[in-house]
């Protein structure tokens, strides 16, 4: 994924091959594909069987009371052992594509290698496999119940997942549990269910006289347009695809149009809508603590837990029915995203930052109980009797808006697994445990709370722990969604289990959640931020490692808005962590220069008259510089600045100063790192953000507004020089200082006057500051909708801010038995069956 901008010459290929194709034949379970205008839809495309279902069976020797599965998976995965213990008694399993030296267990058998797959899928009681169209297409045809298991970033699964549920023919199976050999509750629930499909299974056939009668003469076209015409349906209406109206159909985030993605806003709302709300809430729920203190987002997650029972049609709707209990308390936290208006990567290096909490923000209602109370899904239930049936403490999470950014809408751990032989688990450990799976790999944000509060505060977990997360703001647009995440996760679990955490600490360790357990190398100002904000103040932090020197009031004047530019970021990327190495290897170069000075002048014997007494102590305190942003700019070009090289090889400057001391970053030895910029960043950077700093707190002017303006656009120019900009945010930013410039904006007396990449860069969000005034936020409308018309995507517009998790606190409500919108229990899930 992160290789991707490497490699856009690929996609234009691709684009232009398929704008050469006049119609499309389309199968059941499609992708959308919004560029082909003439469309015809054909039945399944499936291979005809040769035998009967009993004449396989006979040819197998197997008795008609044995359950046969199936196991195809185009090959056995690497490293997988596959064991007797993974199937129930009375069960064979057929595996394709074994290896002759595979031995396997006596209820495992191969299949040879000529042995026609279709006719041993319509033989079998259930097939386990990797989604794909063959083999869901083949179920369906011969109704053979498929146990499936997601593969990773593969576009067309969700919608293929969609076609089998829709028809009854479809079961997921956690990743965790196919190697772990949980497979019982998966086969049980498969062989229950009655697949439906009645649909055709011609499609081959008819595809064929298609192109037969296209290769005679037919024109299936409805109208000859350009290839010019083509190759731009292909590009621009691959950004204006949207849910099909009426459809659960689930699209990956990144196949989704921004239009989708705003939702159902406020404004669009009946102006007596929230009231209504908040009178189904306090009818629903007793507040025990806690206020909701009048956020709309706060109001409207209340209500969608007392929607739970409503025969939920979401994934994860199904799956958090089941979740709580009802008779006891929950405990609510919100915790919102955050808008980097200065300060952004200098944060790893000691920088002032200044930091915005946005008005999006995330939900998390959590349950704590007895592990005799829990009520488990059924899958987790079953891990629980092999291990012996006794109840021991489970976590089980749901995430809302799961399958929008591929994820799989449920998690689920025994707390013990923390426990390695009576030790708890390293963070290196937990790292590669919730790697495991990628479409679970969110649970780290979540799950890992619990491991750090464990090792770094010595809290021992011993009751159930029940969580449903909901969360507004967007992924992948620079504006600390993860963080929110974190935050938000792990105030719950404070409040639930009495930890009184100061604010700020909770941040620090939700860093170390990010940091040593998902992997990726950021600073804390995001955390920071979402935990310790005031609505509509900055943040203002000195990163060394987490000072926070005051809130800053945005002036009742100026006004800062975030501009989505649709192009995803991740901290966890390649580009984002290889500046992070060449910024600490910039660091140990100077503090080695530092060194050398100071060790020459000792050699020589200079003496006082010479060296001047303070410029010693300047050296020795460069020479153990913590950060480096407490190297004033000044002294980098006096002393430094011609001794960092533009880029050096991992390699080279590992034989030179052997490490990097950055305890979140490791060296490529063969990867070339740019050094020279990602090193003046910071020490300018931080600069910069003092300057802004005190711009503000100053009189009001349009030199004032043009001051701070000019202070954006050099640091979006610094991000872009360290290679961490991109098109994307260039164009907006070229857009705003179109506008800037513009006789209109000059007529009055500046509107908007500066922007810049955010966060981590390399896409992502672009903050903007202008005057607070009506003609600003028109021309923040007007830049939304010529972005739109040059790209074909519609930006989110962030405006508006809302407190950190510790001025809200936590809520602790008790669902009023007898209520309007009292909850139906035992419902039925398809994440865990009957509970």
């Amino acid at each position: 994924m992160a290789a991707g901008i490497h490699h856009r010459s690929i996609v234009w290929q691709i684009a232009e091959d398929y704008s050469h194709c006049e119609f499309l034949i389309r199968l059941p379970g499609y992708c959308p594909m919004p560029a082909f205008r003439d469309v015809i839809d054909v039945p399944l495309v499936v291979r005809r069987l040769h035998k009967s279902p009993k004449e396989v069976r006979e040819d197998l020797g197997v008795a008609d009371d044995v359950k046969l599965v199936i196991l195809n998976f185009g090959g056995q995965p690497g490293g997988w052992q596959l064991k007797e213990e993974f199937l129930p008694p009375g069960w064979l399993g057929l595996v394709c594509g074994a290896s002759e030296s595979t031995n396997l267990p006596p209820n495992f058998r191969k299949l040879d290698k000529e042995a026609y797959t279709p006719d041993i899928i319509a033989a079998c009681d259930c097939m386990l496999g990797k989604i794909g169209y063959g083999t869901a297409s083949e179920a369906l045809a011969y109704k053979c119940p498929f146990v499936f298991v997601r593969r990773d970033y593969f576009n067309e699964e969700p919608f293929l997942r969609n076609m089998l549920e829709f028809y009854q023919c479809g079961v997921e199976m956690i990743r965790r549990d196919l190697l772990t050999g949980h497979w019982r509750p998966y086969l049980e629930r498969a062989v229950s269910l009655n697949p439906c499909y009645e649909g055709g299974i011609n499609g081959a056939e008819m595809a064929a006289h298609i192109l037969q009668e296209t290769a005679f003469g037919k024109n299936y076209a409805s109208d000859k347009l350009s290839g010019a015409r083509r190759l731009r349906d292909a590009i621009i209406l691959g950004y204006q695809l949207q849910r099909a109206t009426g459809r659960d159909v689930a699209i990956p985030e990144w196949y989704v149009n921004a239009e989708s993605q705003l939702g159902r806003r406020p404004s669009d709302r009946p102006a007596d809508f929230e009231s209504a709300l908040v009178e189904s809430v306090i009818d629903d729920f007793e507040i025990l603590h806690g206020n909701v203190q009048g956020f709309p987002d706060t109001v409207a997650f209340l209500h969608s837990l007392t929607e739970l029972h409503a025969n939920p049609k979401r994934r994860e709707s199904r799956a958090a029915a089941s979740l709580f209990n009802w008779e006891e308390e929950i405990y609510v936290t919100r915790a919102p995203g955050r808008l980097d208006v200065m300060g952004g990567i200098a944060d790893y290096s000691g920088s002032l930052v200044l930091q915005m909490p946005i008005k999006e923000a995330c939900h998390v209602a959590l349950q704590r109980l007895h592990p005799s109370r829990h009520k488990l899904w059924k899958h987790a239930a079953a891990r629980q009797n092999d291990k012996g049936g006794e109840a021991t403490a489970v976590l089980q999470i749901v995430s809302y808006g799961s399958e929008l950014g591929y994820r799989s809408p449920t998690f689920d751990m025994d707390l013990s697994d923390f426990m390695e032989d009576g030790k708890l688990m390293s963070y290196e450990r937990a790292r590669k445990y919730f790697a495991q799976d990628p479409s679970q790999k969110w649970a780290a944000y979540v799950a890992g709370a619990i491991l750090v509060l464990m090792t770094e505060m010595g809290v021992r977990f011993n009751d159930s722990i029940t969580m449903m997360i909901s969360s507004a703001v967007p992924e992948g647009k620079g504006v600390s969604s993860s963080a929110s995440v974190e935050v938000a996760s792990m105030s719950a679990i404070a409040a639930a289990h009495g930890l009184n955490i100061d604010p700020r600490d909770l941040a620090i360790l939700c860093q170390k959640v990010e940091n040593h357990i998902v992997g990726a190398p950021c600073g804390v100002m995001d955390q920071m931020t979402s935990a310790c904000g005031e609505a509509n103040k900055l943040l203002a932090m000195i990163c060394q490692p987490a000072e926070i020197v005051g809130l800053v009031e945005i002036p009742n004047h100026i006004r800062v808005w975030g501009i989505d530019s649709g192009i995803r970021h991740s901290i966890g990327g390649a580009d984002y962590g290889s500046v992070r190495i060449g910024t600490f290897m910039g660091l140990k170069m100077i503090k080695s220069k530092a060194s050398d000075e100071l060790s020459d002048m000792q050699t020589n014997g200079l003496n006082n008259d010479e060296v001047e007494q303070d410029d010693l102590e300047l050296l020795k305190q460069e020479a153990s510089l913590d950060y480096l942003c407490n190297l004033p700019p000044h002294r980098f070009e006096a002393l430094y600045a011609k001794q960092i090289p533009n880029s050096i090889i991992g390699q080279s400057f590992l034989d030179t100063y052997k490490n990097h001391n950055d305890p979140v970053t490791t060296i490529d030895d063969k990867r070339t790192y740019g050094v020279r910029f990602p090193t003046m960043h910071p020490i300018y950077e931080n600069f910069r953000v003092k300057t802004f700093k005190s711009l503000l707190t100053s009189t009001a002017s349009t030199d004032q507004l043009t001051a701070l303006g000019e202070l954006l656009y050099q640091c979006h120019y610094s991000y872009s020089a360290c290679g961490l900009g991109s098109d994307a945010t260039d164009r907006l930013v070229h857009l705003v200082q179109e506008v800037q410039h513009s006789a209109a904006s000059k007529a009055e007396d500046t509107t908007l006057c500066g922007a810049k990449i955010t966060g981590g860069g390399s896409g992502g969000t672009v903050c903007v500051i202008g005057r607070n005034c009506l003609k600003s936020g028109e021309q923040i409308i007007e830049i939304q909708q010529r972005y739109k018309k040059q790209t074909g995507y519609l930006p989110f517009i962030f405006e508006g801010s809302s407190p950190g998790s510790g001025k809200f606190g936590y809520l602790k409500i008790r669902h009023r038995t007898g209520s309007r919108s009292d909850v139906r229990m035992g419902y039925t899930s398809d994440e865990g069956s009957p509970i």
